[in-house]
C-alpha cells in the first residue's frame, strides 16, 4: 500500500476506537457495562444488529465465496425476514419484561439452574470458538500487506479490539458500530462501482453480468430440494429460519445489542431494520466477488491468491515446478481471454447460436485453468501438506490491493478491519457478561458488590480476548471463513433453539426433561454433522425438532414438582 492509503488506515482505525472511548465515557456500574444503560434508539440497535453478524469474514469471504461459487450463497439469508418476525413477536417482550442480562437467565426462571448453565456454556464454546475466526479475518489482510505470518497480526489486531472494548463495555461497540457501519456502507459502494469502472473498454456491467452467468456465477436460485446440497431455496428458507431465528433470539452476541434498546418497541424496530436491511446488503456484496471475477476474465488473476503461501512453495526444491506451471497459467490465461472477448461480441450480436458456441468455447479455456491451478495447489501440498489450499479469503483482498486507487485501497482495507472490530467487540462483549451474569454471579460467587462484577466483567472480557486470539492462530486450517462459522453454529444453535421453544411455548416440559433431551440431541447433531449425512444448514432445524419431540416424550416420565415463573 501507498503512504496515502496507510495514512487514511491509520486515521480511520484510531478514530474510530478513539470516538467509542469518548461517546462511552466510564461505565459505574454492571447495567453500563453490560447494556449500556438501555437508551439506544431503533436505528441504533439495527446497525449495531448488523454490524456484530456483518464481521470482516462477510467482507473478506463473501466476495471470494461468490468469485469461487456463485451468488447462491445468498439463499442462506431467506429465513431472517421471517425470523425476525417471530423475535418481535416472541423472544423481544419476555426479554425486556424480565430486565434480564442475558438469554440463558430467563431459562432458569423456566426451568432451573442446570439447564441455564448448559445453554450458557454451548453458546460459550460456539462464540468463543467463531469470534476466533472473526479475529483471524483481518489478521490476513495485514500479513497480505506486510508479507509477514498471520501469527503477528493475529496479535495486533486481538489486542487492539481488547482494549477498547475492556475499556468502554457495550457503548463503547454500540457507538463504534454505528460509525463503522456507516462507512462500510460507503466503501462497498465505491468498491462496487470501481469494479464495472475496471473493466475493459466495451465491457459494461450487463456484459460483465452475462459473461458471469455463463459460467455459471449467478446461479441465485436453486428450486431443487437436494437435503445435502449446503444452499438452495429450501435449505435457505426452512433451515436457515432456524439459524437465524437462534442466532437472533438466543446467541447472547445479538440479545446483548437489542436488549440495549430503550423500549420494546425500538428494539423491533431495530430488528425489523436488519431484516429488510440484510438481505439486499449481502446480495450486493456476493455480486462484487463475480463482479471481480469477471474482471479477472480480461485481467489475469495470480494462480493462487495467498501470497504467502505462494512464497513458501517459491522459496523450496519445488520452485522450478511450480514456475512452470505459471507459465503454463499465463499462455492459458491469454486464450482465456480471447474467448471471452470473442463471448462478449457474441453478446453484442444477439446470435444465439455464436452466443453457445463462444461460451462452450470460454468454458474449455476456464476448465484448462482450473486444472493447472490443482495441479499448482498439489504441488504446494507437496513442498508442506500444511499450506492452506483455500484461498477464497484472499481474493477480494488481493482485487483491491493491486487494482483500486491509492487512498481507496486504504479506507476498503479499513472497512475490513471495522467491521472485524464491531462484531469482535460485539462477541467479547457477550462473552463477558455470559460468563458474569450466568456462572460467576449465579453459581461461583453470588451476592457480591456491583463493582466486584463490573472488574469480573472486564477480568472476563481480557480473558474471552485471550482465548479467541488463541482460536484465531488456528483459523488458517479452516478454509472458506464465512462458510465455516455458519457450519460451527449450526451444530449448536439448533440445540439452543429448541430449549428456548420447549420454554416458550410447552409449558407442561420441565427442567428435567428439556435437559436431557438438549444433551442427547447435541450427541446426535455432532455424529450428523461429522458424517455430512445432511447439509449444515439443516441441522438448525433437525436439532430444534429433536429436542422438542425427546423432551416431549420422556417428559411424563420425569415427573418433577416444579412451578413455571414465565
Amino acid at each position: 500500500m501507498s503512504l496515502a492509503d496507510w495514512i487514511v488506515l491509520g486515521l480511520t482505525l484510531l478514530g474510530i476506537v478513539l470516538y467509542g472511548v469518548w461517546k462511552s465515557g466510564q461505565s459505574q456500574n454492571i447495567d453500563q457495562y453490560l447494556m449500556g444503560g438501555r437508551t439506544l434508539r431503533w436505528y441504533h440497535v439495527g446497525l449495531s444488529v448488523m454490524a456484530t453478524q456483518a464481521s470482516a469474514i462477510t467482507f473478506l469471504s463473501a466476495p471470494g465465496q461468490a468469485y469461487s461459487d456463485g451468488m447462491r450463497f445468498v439463499q442462506f439469508y431467506l429465513g431472517l425476514p421471517l425470523a425476525m418476525i417471530v423475535l418481535c413477536v416472541t423472544f423481544v417482550p419476555i426479554f425486556h419484561r424480565l430486565k434480564v442480562y442475558t438469554a440463558y437467565e430467563y431459562l432458569e426462571q423456566r426451568f432451573d439452574l442446570k439447564t441455564r448453565a448448559l445453554t450458557s456454556f454451548l453458546f460459550l464454546i460456539q462464540r468463543g470458538l467463531s469470534t476466533g475466526i472473526t479475529i483471524y479475518a483481518p489478521s490476513i489482510i495485514l500479513s497480505t500487506i506486510l508479507n509477514i505470518n498471520t501469527v503477528y497480526t493475529t496479535l495486533f489486531i486481538g489486542g487492539l479490539v481488547i482494549f477498547y472494548t475492556v475499556y468502554g463495555g457495550t457503548k463503547a461497540v454500540s457507538y463504534t458500530q454505528l460509525l463503522q457501519m456507516s462507512i462500510i456502507f460507503l466503501g462497498m459502494f465505491f468498491a462496487g462501482v470501481m469494479v464495472v469502472h475496471l473493466l475493459p473498454g466495451g465491457v459494461g456491467f450487463g456484459h460483465a453480468l452475462k459473461l458471469a452467468g455463463k459460467l455459471g456465477k449467478m446461479n441465485v436460485i436453486d428450486w431443487k430440494f437436494d437435503p445435502k446440497n449446503q444452499y438452495n431455496i429450501w435449505s435457505g428458507v426452512i433451515g436457515g429460519f432456524f439459524l437465524q431465528l437462534s442466532y437472533f433470539g438466543t446467541d447472547q452476541s445479538q440479545v446483548g445489542r437489542y436488549l440495549t434498546g430503550s423500549s420494546v418497541g425500538q428494539s423491533r424496530m431495530g430488528l425489523i431494520m436488519n431484516g429488510l436491511v440484510k438481505i439486499p446488503m449481502q446480495f450486493l456484496i456476493l455480486l462484487i466477488g463475480v463482479l471481480v471475477f469477471a474482471f479477472y476474465q480480461f485481467n489475469r488473476p495470480p494462480m493462487f491468491f495467498n501470497r504467502y503461501e505462494v512464497k513458501q512453495v517459491k522459496a523450496s526444491h519445488y520452485a522450478a515446478q511450480y514456475n512452470q506451471l505459471e507459465s503454463r497459467y499465463t499462455a492459458v490465461f491469454e486464450q482465456r481471454k480471447n474467448k471471452a472477448d470473442d463471448l462478449i461480441k457474441a453478446f453484442d450480436s444477439k446470435d444465439p447460436a455464436q452466443i453457445s458456441k463462444a461460451q462452450d468455447a470460454l468454458k474449455i479455456a476456464d476448465g484448462q485453468s482450473l486444472a493447472i491451478r490443482k495441479q499448482a495447489i498439489a504441488v504446494m501440498k507437496k513442498n508442506n501438506d500444511k499450506a492452506n489450499e483455500n484461498d477464497t479469503n484472499y481474493v477480494f483482498l488481493t482485487f483491491v490491493t493491486q487494482y483500486l486507487p491509492r487512498g481507496l485501497i486504504g479506507l476498503l482495507v479499513a472497512i475490513i478491519f471495522l467491521a472485524s472490530m464491531g462484531s469482535t467487540a460485539s462477541a467479547l462483549n457477550s462473552l463477558a457478561s455470559t460468563t458474569v451474569v450466568d456462572i460467576y454471579r449465579r453459581i461461583l460467587n453470588p451476592g457480591a458488590s456491583d463493582k466486584n462484577y463490573l472488574n469480573a466483567s472486564r477480568l472476563a472480557t481480557v480473558f474471552w480476548g485471550l482465548v479467541c486470539i488463541g482460536m484465531a492462530l488456528y483459523a488458517s486450517k479452516v478454509g472458506n471463513l464465512l462458510e465455516y462459522v455458519n457450519k460451527l453454529g449450526s451444530y449448536l444453535y439448533g440445540t439452543i433453539l429448541g430449549v428456548f421453544v420447549v420454554a416458550f411455548y410447552l409449558k407442561k416440559i420441565k427442567g428435567n426433561a428439556v435437559f436431557i433431551a438438549a444433551i442427547i440431541t447435541e450427541f446426535l447433531i455432532i455424529v450428523l454433522g461429522n458424517f455430512e449425512l445432511v447439509a449444515y444448514l439443516w441441522l438448525n432445524m433437525i436439532g430444534c425438532l429433536l429436542v422438542i419431540a425427546i423432551a416431549s416424550a420422556i417428559s411424563p416420565l420425569l415427573p418433577e414438582k416444579q412451578t413455571s415463573n414465565s
